[in-house]
Protein backbone atom coordinates (compact mmCIF):
# COMPACT_ATOMS: atom_id res chain seq x y z
CA UNK A 1 0.00 0.00 0.00
CA UNK A 2 2.72 2.78 0.99
CA UNK A 3 4.65 1.63 -1.98
CA UNK A 4 1.42 1.97 -4.53
CA UNK A 5 1.10 5.69 -3.00
CA UNK A 6 4.86 6.39 -3.50
CA UNK A 7 5.31 5.40 -7.26
CA UNK A 8 1.77 7.44 -7.60
CA UNK A 9 3.63 10.98 -6.03
CA UNK A 10 6.44 9.81 -8.56
CA UNK A 11 4.17 10.07 -11.54
CA UNK A 12 2.87 13.34 -10.25
CA UNK A 13 6.14 14.90 -10.10
CA UNK A 14 6.90 17.29 -13.18
CA UNK A 15 10.43 16.28 -14.87
CA UNK A 16 11.65 19.99 -15.64
CA UNK A 17 14.69 19.51 -18.04
CA UNK A 18 11.95 17.44 -20.48
CA UNK A 19 9.62 20.69 -19.91
CA UNK A 20 11.52 22.91 -20.45
CA UNK A 21 13.03 21.03 -23.67
CA UNK A 22 9.44 20.53 -25.15
CA UNK A 23 8.11 24.01 -24.33
CA UNK A 24 8.52 26.84 -26.91
CA UNK A 25 7.86 29.78 -24.54
CA UNK A 26 11.09 27.75 -22.79
CA UNK A 27 13.31 27.38 -26.15
CA UNK A 28 12.63 31.14 -26.54
CA UNK A 29 13.48 32.09 -22.70
CA UNK A 30 16.68 30.19 -23.35
CA UNK A 31 17.48 32.01 -26.55
CA UNK A 32 17.76 35.52 -24.75
CA UNK A 33 20.60 34.35 -22.53
CA UNK A 34 23.21 34.03 -25.66
CA UNK A 35 21.73 37.67 -27.71
CA UNK A 36 22.36 39.71 -24.80
CA UNK A 37 25.51 37.82 -24.47
CA UNK A 38 26.40 39.08 -27.69
CA UNK A 39 24.64 42.69 -27.31
CA UNK A 40 26.89 43.26 -24.18
CA UNK A 41 30.11 42.27 -26.31
CA UNK A 42 29.24 44.29 -28.65
CA UNK A 43 28.84 47.53 -26.96
CA UNK A 44 31.88 47.00 -24.60
CA UNK A 45 33.58 46.62 -27.78
CA UNK A 46 32.43 49.87 -29.41
CA UNK A 47 32.92 51.64 -26.12
CA UNK A 48 36.28 50.53 -26.08
CA UNK A 49 36.97 51.45 -30.14
CA UNK A 50 35.57 54.97 -29.29
CA UNK A 51 37.17 55.77 -25.50
CA UNK A 52 41.06 56.83 -27.38
CA UNK A 53 38.80 59.21 -29.91
CA UNK A 54 36.86 60.86 -26.60
CA UNK A 55 40.00 60.77 -25.11
CA UNK A 56 41.48 63.04 -28.01
CA UNK A 57 43.86 60.11 -28.62
CA UNK A 58 44.64 58.58 -32.00
CA UNK A 59 42.08 55.11 -33.07
CA UNK A 60 44.00 51.91 -31.78
CA UNK A 61 46.17 50.15 -34.94
CA UNK A 62 43.68 46.94 -34.62
CA UNK A 63 41.42 49.02 -36.43
CA UNK A 64 41.14 48.74 -40.45
CA UNK A 65 42.65 51.70 -42.24
CA UNK A 66 39.83 51.04 -44.87
CA UNK A 67 36.57 51.58 -42.74
CA UNK A 68 38.01 55.36 -42.33
CA UNK A 69 37.66 57.97 -44.64
CA UNK A 70 41.00 58.66 -46.72
CA UNK A 71 42.43 62.43 -46.70
CA UNK A 72 41.66 62.62 -50.38
CA UNK A 73 38.42 61.52 -49.70
CA UNK A 74 38.02 63.99 -47.33
CA UNK A 75 39.16 67.10 -49.17
CA UNK A 76 36.01 67.28 -51.89
CA UNK A 77 33.72 66.52 -48.54
CA UNK A 78 35.22 69.81 -47.24
CA UNK A 79 34.67 71.72 -50.47
CA UNK A 80 31.17 70.81 -50.92
CA UNK A 81 30.54 72.03 -46.95
CA UNK A 82 32.51 75.28 -47.88
CA UNK A 83 30.25 75.57 -51.11
CA UNK A 84 27.27 75.06 -49.39
CA UNK A 85 28.23 77.37 -46.26
CA UNK A 86 29.29 80.12 -49.44
CA UNK A 87 25.88 79.06 -50.99
CA UNK A 88 24.02 79.93 -48.12
CA UNK A 89 25.57 82.88 -47.03
CA UNK A 90 24.76 84.42 -50.40
CA UNK A 91 21.28 83.43 -50.00
CA UNK A 92 21.09 84.72 -46.77
CA UNK A 93 22.70 88.48 -48.01
CA UNK A 94 19.92 87.89 -50.41
CA UNK A 95 17.40 87.56 -48.37
CA UNK A 96 18.27 90.39 -46.60
CA UNK A 97 16.89 93.15 -48.89
CA UNK A 98 12.79 93.71 -48.54
CA UNK A 99 11.31 91.99 -51.38
CA UNK A 100 7.62 92.90 -52.87
CA UNK A 101 5.42 91.97 -55.67
CA UNK A 102 4.00 94.16 -58.64
CA UNK A 103 3.80 95.05 -62.35
CA UNK A 104 4.87 96.25 -65.63
CA UNK A 105 3.19 99.14 -66.16
CA UNK A 106 3.27 102.67 -68.90
CA UNK A 107 3.82 106.16 -68.05
CA UNK A 108 2.27 107.24 -71.36
CA UNK A 109 -0.50 104.78 -72.32
CA UNK A 110 -3.45 105.86 -74.42
CA UNK A 111 -6.43 105.14 -76.15
CA UNK A 112 -6.45 106.86 -79.62
CA UNK A 113 -10.08 107.96 -80.23
CA UNK A 114 -11.93 110.27 -82.45
CA UNK A 115 -12.65 114.05 -81.76
CA UNK A 116 -15.82 113.84 -84.14
CA UNK A 117 -18.47 111.11 -84.43
CA UNK A 118 -17.89 109.50 -88.14
CA UNK A 119 -17.67 106.20 -89.86
CA UNK A 120 -14.69 104.48 -90.43
CA UNK A 121 -13.44 104.32 -94.23
CA UNK A 122 -9.73 103.18 -93.41
CA UNK A 123 -7.38 101.72 -90.86
CA UNK A 124 -3.86 102.17 -91.49
CA UNK A 125 -2.51 99.69 -87.94
CA UNK A 126 -2.39 96.39 -86.96
CA UNK A 127 -1.30 95.12 -83.00
CA UNK A 128 2.60 95.70 -82.81
CA UNK A 129 3.20 97.73 -85.08
CA UNK A 130 5.30 100.85 -84.46
CA UNK A 131 4.15 104.15 -85.10
CA UNK A 132 4.95 107.45 -84.98
CA UNK A 133 3.94 110.72 -83.43
CA UNK A 134 1.50 112.35 -85.86
CA UNK A 135 1.19 109.24 -88.22
CA UNK A 136 -2.52 108.89 -89.30
CA UNK A 137 -3.26 105.85 -88.27
CA UNK A 138 -7.04 106.23 -89.35
CA UNK A 139 -9.54 107.86 -91.86
CA UNK A 140 -13.08 108.64 -91.05
CA UNK A 141 -15.77 110.10 -94.19
CA UNK A 142 -14.99 113.44 -94.65
CA UNK A 143 -17.42 113.79 -97.58
CA UNK A 144 -19.44 116.28 -95.78
CA UNK A 145 -16.63 117.80 -94.13
CA UNK A 146 -14.60 118.49 -97.83
CA UNK A 147 -18.00 120.06 -98.67
CA UNK A 148 -17.87 122.38 -96.07
CA UNK A 149 -14.68 124.00 -96.43
CA UNK A 150 -15.12 124.39 -99.64
CA UNK A 151 -18.23 126.31 -98.90
CA UNK A 152 -16.52 128.62 -96.32
CA UNK A 153 -14.02 128.88 -98.71
CA UNK A 154 -16.03 130.00 -101.25
CA UNK A 155 -17.40 132.63 -98.74
CA UNK A 156 -14.15 133.83 -97.60
CA UNK A 157 -13.79 134.64 -101.73
CA UNK A 158 -16.69 136.41 -102.26
CA UNK A 159 -15.57 138.46 -98.59
CA UNK A 160 -12.34 139.69 -100.36
CA UNK A 161 -13.94 140.51 -103.41
CA UNK A 162 -16.66 142.58 -101.66
CA UNK A 163 -13.57 144.48 -100.23
CA UNK A 164 -11.70 144.99 -103.31
CA UNK A 165 -14.63 146.59 -104.32
CA UNK A 166 -15.38 148.86 -101.75
CA UNK A 167 -11.69 149.91 -101.57
CA UNK A 168 -12.13 151.33 -105.42
CA UNK A 169 -15.04 152.62 -104.82
CA UNK A 170 -13.74 154.53 -101.40
CA UNK A 171 -10.68 155.74 -103.54
CA UNK A 172 -12.71 156.97 -106.12
CA UNK A 173 -14.88 159.38 -103.62
CA UNK A 174 -11.55 159.96 -102.14
CA UNK A 175 -10.14 161.64 -105.12
CA UNK A 176 -13.63 163.23 -105.84
CA UNK A 177 -13.70 165.03 -102.54
CA UNK A 178 -10.16 166.27 -102.80
CA UNK A 179 -11.37 168.07 -105.91
CA UNK A 180 -14.26 169.42 -104.38
CA UNK A 181 -12.57 170.73 -101.46
CA UNK A 182 -9.93 172.26 -103.61
CA UNK A 183 -12.65 173.97 -105.87
CA UNK A 184 -14.58 174.84 -102.72
CA UNK A 185 -11.74 177.07 -101.82
CA UNK A 186 -11.31 179.28 -105.03
CA UNK A 187 -15.24 179.68 -104.62
CA UNK A 188 -16.03 176.91 -107.91
CA UNK A 189 -18.03 174.48 -105.34
CA UNK A 190 -20.69 174.94 -103.36
CA UNK A 191 -20.29 173.79 -99.76
CA UNK A 192 -23.01 171.44 -100.47
CA UNK A 193 -21.11 169.76 -102.80
CA UNK A 194 -18.30 169.44 -100.52
CA UNK A 195 -20.53 168.19 -97.84
CA UNK A 196 -22.05 165.37 -100.35
CA UNK A 197 -18.35 164.31 -101.37
CA UNK A 198 -17.72 164.10 -97.94
CA UNK A 199 -20.36 161.88 -96.63
CA UNK A 200 -19.89 159.28 -99.45
CA UNK A 201 -16.76 158.70 -98.72
CA UNK A 202 -17.36 157.81 -95.03
CA UNK A 203 -19.80 155.52 -96.09
CA UNK A 204 -17.57 153.80 -98.19
CA UNK A 205 -15.37 153.57 -95.31
CA UNK A 206 -17.60 152.20 -92.73
CA UNK A 207 -18.49 150.11 -96.02
CA UNK A 208 -15.20 148.75 -95.85
CA UNK A 209 -14.74 147.77 -92.46
CA UNK A 210 -17.50 145.90 -92.46
CA UNK A 211 -16.58 144.01 -95.29
CA UNK A 212 -12.96 143.86 -93.95
CA UNK A 213 -14.71 142.17 -91.39
CA UNK A 214 -16.66 139.91 -93.19
CA UNK A 215 -13.77 139.08 -94.57
CA UNK A 216 -12.34 137.94 -91.87
CA UNK A 217 -15.49 135.80 -90.48
CA UNK A 218 -15.09 134.02 -93.77
CA UNK A 219 -11.63 133.16 -93.87
CA UNK A 220 -12.03 132.06 -89.77
CA UNK A 221 -14.69 129.86 -90.80
CA UNK A 222 -12.54 128.25 -93.63
CA UNK A 223 -10.01 127.82 -91.33
CA UNK A 224 -12.43 125.79 -88.98
CA UNK A 225 -14.10 123.93 -91.85
CA UNK A 226 -10.33 122.67 -92.82
CA UNK A 227 -9.64 121.99 -88.93
CA UNK A 228 -12.86 119.46 -88.73
CA UNK A 229 -11.60 117.90 -91.92
CA UNK A 230 -8.23 117.43 -90.32
CA UNK A 231 -9.74 115.75 -87.61
CA UNK A 232 -10.99 113.07 -90.11
CA UNK A 233 -7.59 111.90 -90.29
CA UNK A 234 -6.67 110.35 -86.77
CA UNK A 235 -3.38 110.59 -85.76
CA UNK A 236 -0.85 108.94 -83.23
CA UNK A 237 -0.30 111.89 -80.44
CA UNK A 238 2.84 110.28 -79.49
CA UNK A 239 5.37 107.74 -80.77
CA UNK A 240 4.82 103.88 -79.41
CA UNK A 241 3.28 100.32 -80.52
CA UNK A 242 -0.01 99.37 -80.86
CA UNK A 243 -0.86 97.19 -78.44
CA UNK A 244 -5.21 97.20 -79.49
CA UNK A 245 -6.94 97.76 -82.39
CA UNK A 246 -10.51 98.24 -81.57
CA UNK A 247 -12.39 99.68 -84.29
CA UNK A 248 -12.63 98.05 -87.67
CA UNK A 249 -13.65 99.90 -91.06
CA UNK A 250 -17.40 100.26 -91.61
CA UNK A 251 -17.82 100.93 -88.02
CA UNK A 252 -19.03 104.34 -85.98
CA UNK A 253 -17.01 105.70 -83.97
CA UNK A 254 -17.47 108.62 -81.24
CA UNK A 255 -16.09 110.93 -78.69
CA UNK A 256 -18.39 109.66 -76.11
CA UNK A 257 -20.77 106.71 -75.93
CA UNK A 258 -23.74 107.13 -77.87
CA UNK A 259 -25.52 103.53 -77.60
CA UNK A 260 -26.00 100.87 -79.99
CA UNK A 261 -22.43 99.42 -81.85
CA UNK A 262 -20.81 102.95 -81.65
CA UNK A 263 -16.84 102.83 -80.34
CA UNK A 264 -15.25 105.30 -78.75
CA UNK A 265 -12.05 104.35 -79.37
CA UNK A 266 -9.60 103.51 -82.29
CA UNK A 267 -6.03 101.76 -80.69
CA UNK A 268 -4.76 101.71 -77.83
CA UNK A 269 -0.36 103.42 -77.99
CA UNK A 270 1.74 102.83 -75.68
CA UNK A 271 5.53 104.27 -75.46
CA UNK A 272 7.64 101.72 -74.73
CA UNK A 273 10.46 103.95 -73.39
CA UNK A 274 8.25 104.93 -70.43
CA UNK A 275 7.82 101.35 -69.01
CA UNK A 276 9.03 100.86 -65.18
CA UNK A 277 7.43 98.54 -61.49
CA UNK A 278 4.75 99.93 -59.60
CA UNK A 279 4.98 97.61 -56.43
CA UNK A 280 3.04 98.34 -53.15
CA UNK A 281 5.05 97.90 -50.11
CA UNK A 282 4.17 97.36 -46.59
CA UNK A 283 3.80 100.44 -44.83
CA UNK A 284 5.82 99.19 -42.22
CA UNK A 285 9.26 98.61 -44.00
CA UNK A 286 8.43 101.95 -46.24
CA UNK A 287 11.52 103.13 -44.28
CA UNK A 288 13.99 100.68 -45.81
CA UNK A 289 13.08 102.02 -49.26
CA UNK A 290 14.73 105.38 -50.81
CA UNK A 291 14.58 106.90 -53.83
CA UNK A 292 17.42 106.11 -55.88
CA UNK A 293 18.17 103.16 -54.03
CA UNK A 294 19.03 100.12 -55.85
CA UNK A 295 16.45 97.18 -56.49
CA UNK A 296 17.23 93.79 -58.60
CA UNK A 297 13.83 92.68 -60.56
CA UNK A 298 12.88 89.18 -61.65
CA UNK A 299 10.23 89.20 -64.50
CA UNK A 300 7.66 85.60 -63.97
CA UNK A 301 8.05 85.61 -67.47
CA UNK A 302 11.81 85.05 -66.56
CA UNK A 303 12.49 83.29 -63.49
CA UNK A 304 16.27 83.34 -64.46
CA UNK A 305 16.91 86.66 -65.91
CA UNK A 306 17.83 89.40 -62.70
CA UNK A 307 17.20 93.22 -64.17
CA UNK A 308 19.23 95.64 -62.57
CA UNK A 309 16.70 98.65 -61.54
CA UNK A 310 16.53 101.94 -58.91
CA UNK A 311 13.68 103.38 -56.67
CA UNK A 312 12.21 106.27 -58.93
CA UNK A 313 10.40 107.47 -55.87
CA UNK A 314 7.82 106.67 -53.33
CA UNK A 315 4.55 108.07 -54.12
CA UNK A 316 3.65 110.28 -50.81
CA UNK A 317 0.57 108.56 -50.06
CA UNK A 318 -0.83 105.29 -48.27
CA UNK A 319 -3.61 102.75 -48.91
CA UNK A 320 -5.90 102.78 -45.86
CA UNK A 321 -7.58 99.47 -46.99
CA UNK A 322 -4.19 97.50 -47.62
CA UNK A 323 -1.31 99.70 -45.50
CA UNK A 324 0.89 99.83 -48.44
CA UNK A 325 2.60 102.16 -49.93
CA UNK A 326 3.42 102.85 -54.20
CA UNK A 327 6.92 102.70 -54.85
CA UNK A 328 7.72 103.32 -58.66
CA UNK A 329 11.10 101.67 -60.01
CA UNK A 330 13.25 102.58 -63.17
CA UNK A 331 14.64 99.97 -65.56
CA UNK A 332 18.43 100.63 -65.58
CA UNK A 333 18.19 98.59 -69.16
CA UNK A 334 15.09 98.34 -71.34
CA UNK A 335 14.68 95.46 -73.35
CA UNK A 336 11.89 94.37 -76.11
CA UNK A 337 11.01 91.73 -73.42
CA UNK A 338 9.75 93.95 -70.85
CA UNK A 339 5.85 93.72 -71.42
CA UNK A 340 3.12 96.06 -69.68
CA UNK A 341 1.33 94.41 -67.24
CA UNK A 342 3.67 91.40 -66.86
CA UNK A 343 4.27 90.29 -63.12
CA UNK A 344 7.23 91.02 -61.21
CA UNK A 345 9.26 90.25 -58.14
CA UNK A 346 11.82 93.12 -56.86
CA UNK A 347 14.12 93.16 -53.98
CA UNK A 348 15.27 96.38 -52.41
CA UNK A 349 19.01 96.22 -51.61
CA UNK A 350 20.68 97.71 -48.76
CA UNK A 351 23.78 98.21 -46.97
CA UNK A 352 23.13 95.08 -44.98
CA UNK A 353 21.85 93.03 -47.58
CA UNK A 354 25.44 93.39 -49.40
CA UNK A 355 27.48 93.48 -47.08
CA UNK A 356 30.61 91.03 -45.88
CA UNK A 357 30.14 87.86 -44.24
CA UNK A 358 29.73 87.66 -40.73
CA UNK A 359 32.78 86.79 -38.58
CA UNK A 360 30.45 83.45 -37.51
CA UNK A 361 30.31 82.95 -41.17
CA UNK A 362 33.90 83.54 -41.79
CA UNK A 363 34.89 80.92 -38.82
CA UNK A 364 32.75 78.44 -40.68
CA UNK A 365 34.45 78.69 -43.83
CA UNK A 366 37.55 78.50 -42.21
CA UNK A 367 36.84 75.38 -40.58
Amino acid sequence: MKDDKTRLLQSLAIDRGERAIASPRARRSGLWLPALSLGVVAIGAAAWSLAPTMRGESAPATIATGSLPTTADAQPSQAKDQSQITQSLGESRRAGGLAASGYVVARRKATVAAEITGKVTELLIEEGQVVQEGQVIARLDSVLAEKDLALAQSRAAAAAAAVGMVSADLRDAERIYTRIHSLSQKSFASEADLTKAEARMSVLRAQLAQSQAQLETARLDAQRNAAVLEKHHIRAPFGGVVIERSAQPGEMISPMSAGGYTRTGICTIVDMDSIEIEVDVNESFIGRVRAGGPVTAVLDAYPGWTIPAAVIAIVPTANREKATVKVRIGFRQKDPRILPDMGVKVTFLDDAAVSLPSAEASASLRD
